[in-house]
């Protein structure tokens, strides 16, 4: 996405199978490759995981004004 991926939208690289169409490829996005699972970030089920996602991203989003 090459003016980056808003909080809460789909990433165009994530296919029908939830899996990374780049993952280790070259072209993927240095902030995808940096990010470091950890239990914690998964938790016990995926809807755990995308709640974690879902905060970590309104964090780092950047401020606008």
């Amino acid at each position: 996405m090459p003016n980056g991926k808003p909080a809460g939208v789909r990433c165009v690289q994530l296919g029908e199978d939830l899996r990374c169409a780049i993952f280790g490829r070259p072209e993927r996005p240095a902030c995808c490759s940096g990010l470091q699972p950890q239990l914690e970030m998964c938790g016990p089920d995926r809807e755990s995981a995308l709640a974690w996602l879902t905060l970590l991203e309104a964090q780092t989003r950047p401020e606008v004004g």
